[in-house]
């Protein structure tokens, strides 16, 4: 079997690691993989946490036991973070942004992969400790963010749909009020969607009045789970809010002002 050198198990190894985030992968399997022995695989991986730490490009934990090996979590600097969220709020604060009812477009931000993909891993990070089964959102634009929530924190995604698939089977639905428009809606998911007392973390585009959160809080509790967090790209500041547990948000939106000038910030949460 081949020999690798020290350079090329690195590479493959963090490249292994940074395409499974959150997940453990065991000292054997790169063993196995690399034709090396674990104590040098360990060495390897020293190397890896070393200088992922160094340039603030993310974690790399070990986990004892015999189930045990190491994963990779995915973190951005804080002077990144800011910068980010700054290059939101400049791109938000374009007049042009503003649509027919005072409502403001995000839709090409949603559906920009690099966005998104930094986006996740701040959200990520903030929600790392809450230990959640799923990340949950609704049938809307939220959806790539939802997403890539829950690929770096290592869990399945779920999506609350507007009108239930033949082809889902058994449905649970809930009726809600819509904090954008005041109307009754309704949301559903499969029966088979998720198991009993999941933990779910709640991820979106835009969070108003709350009247969306409260929906799936509802849901959630048709399957004996609980909301365990709230992260959202935008939080609208103009509406006073309500919410079952607290959230987390990047960019803070505080309305429009006589001469059109958008009002966007970054939130100061931690």
């Amino acid at each position: 079997m081949q020999k690798y050198s020290r350079n090329s198990r690195i590479s493959a190894i963090t490249k292994i690691l940074i395409e499974n985030p959150n997940k453990i992968m065991s000292l054997n399997y790169f063993s196995e993989m690399l034709n090396a022995a674990k104590s040098t695989i360990s060495e390897d991986i020293l190397v890896i946490r070393e200088i992922l730490e160094a340039m603030e490009m993310g974690k790399v934990e070990t986990i004892a036991g015999a189930t045990g090996g190491v994963r990779y979590l995915a973190r951005m600097s804080k002077e990144e973070e800011e910068a980010f969220q700054e290059s939101i709020c400049e791109t938000l604060r374009d007049k042009s942004r503003i649509v027919p009812g005072n409502f403001l477009y995000i839709t090409d931000i949603m559906l920009d992969p690099a966005i998104v993909h930094k986006a996740g891993i701040i959200l990520a990070s903030k929600f790392a400790k809450v230990k959640a089964d799923y990340v949950i959102t609704v049938e809307t634009k939220g959806i790539p963010l939802a997403y890539e929530v829950a690929r770096y924190l290592g869990v399945p995604l779920i999506v609350a749909r507007k009108n239930s698939k033949v082809t889902e089977g058994t449905s649970v639905t809930i009726n809600y009020v819509s904090g954008t428009t005041g109307r009754l809606g309704n949301m559903g998911l499969a029966k088979r969607t998720l198991k009993s007392s999941s933990k779910c973390l709640f991820i979106d585009d835009f969070l108003r009045a709350g009247g969306t959160v409260h929906g799936i809080s509802d849901l959630l509790n048709e399957f004996d789970s609980e909301l365990v967090g709230i992260g959202v790209l935008v939080d609208n500041k103009e509406v006073v809010k309500k919410m079952p547990t607290g959230y987390v948000s990047l960019v803070d939106y505080r309305g429009v002002d006589e001469e059109g000038n958008i009002s966007v910030e970054a939130s100061k949460r931690p």
